[in-house]
C-alpha cells in the first residue's frame, strides 16, 4: 500500500463525450493547482474511455498530478494511471490490489457507512470516500450522509477521508471542519465559467482551515 496522502481539492471529471473539451477543462483545473483528478465517465463506451483516459494521463503527468480511474482497473493498467476508485458493485479491494500491485492508489466509496470504511482500511484501501453530504447534480439516487459521520470516522480511521456529493464553495468548510482531508467536486468546478477562480477559492478554504487549527492549537 502506498503512503501518498490525499488532501485538498479532488476533481471528478463530468460525463462528456468531447475529449478536447474534457482535456481543456481539466488542463485549466490542473494549471490552477488541482493535484488529484478522478476520471469518471458513465456514458462512454470502452474506446472513448480509453481515448479520454490516455489524454488525461498525459495531462496529469505533465502537471505532476495524480490520476485516479473510476471503476475500470483495465484502464488503470492501460494508461498507467496512479490508482482506482471503486464502489460496492465494483471489484473487491483484494482483487484490485492483485491486478494493480502495491504502488497504485485504491480509493473506496463507503457512502454513509463507517463499518464499510473500517473494513476498507483493514483490506488495504488508501483512502475512503463518504457521501453524498448534499444534493448532487452529478450522481442521482445517492444515499445521504451526515456530516457528523466525518467526525466519527476521523477518530477511528488512519487513512484520508474524502467527502463527496453536492459540495460547493458555500458548504465545503463544514466538511473540512469535521475532518475531511479532501473534497471531491465535479459540477461546482467543471460547471463553472471560471475554473481557475473556483480552484483557487477551494484551495483557500483548506489553507484558512489549516491556519485556524494552527492558531487554536
Amino acid at each position: 500500500m502506498i503512503t501518498h496522502e490525499i488532501n485538498g481539492l479532488y476533481a471528478i471529471t463530468p460525463d462528456i463525450t468531447g475529449t478536447t473539451q474534457l482535456c481543456e477543462m481539466t488542463r485549466q483545473a490542473l494549471a490552477a493547482g488541482v493535484q488529484y483528478v478522478q476520471y469518471r465517465n458513465k456514458i462512454a463506451d470502452y474506446r472513448l474511455r480509453l481515448t479520454q483516459a490516455k489524454a488525461l494521463s498525459k495531462l496529469c503527468k505533465q502537471y505532476g498530478a495524480i490520476l485516479i480511474i473510476n471503476d475500470h482497473y483495465d484502464l488503470v493498467i492501460e494508461v498507467d494511471a496512479d490508482g482506482i476508485h471503486i464502489g460496492k458493485e465494483d471489484i473487491t479491494i483484494t482483487d484490485a490490489r492483485d491486478y494493480l500491485g502495491q504502488n497504485k492508489i485504491i480509493g473506496v466509496s463507503c457512502y454513509n457507512q463507517l463499518e464499510l470504511a473500517l473494513e476498507a482500511e483493514r483490506m488495504g484501501a488508501d483512502y475512503v470516500a463518504f457521501g453524498a453530504f448534499f444534493y448532487s447534480k452529478t450522481k442521482m439516487n445517492t444515499v445521504s450522509a451526515s456530516i457528523d459521520l466525518l467526525s466519527e470516522a476521523k477518530k477511528k480511521l488512519n487513512i484520508p477521508l474524502v467527502a463527496i456529493g453536492g459540495i460547493t464553495l458555500a458548504n465545503a468548510v463544514s466538511l473540512i471542519n469535521r475532518g475531511s482531508d479532501s473534497i471531491a467536486v465535479c459540477h461546482e468546478l467543471f460547471g463553472a465559467q471560471n475554473i481557475h477562480f473556483v480552484v483557487k477559492k477551494f484551495n483557500q478554504l483548506f489553507f484558512r482551515t489549516e491556519q485556524t487549527f494552527s492558531s487554536s492549537s
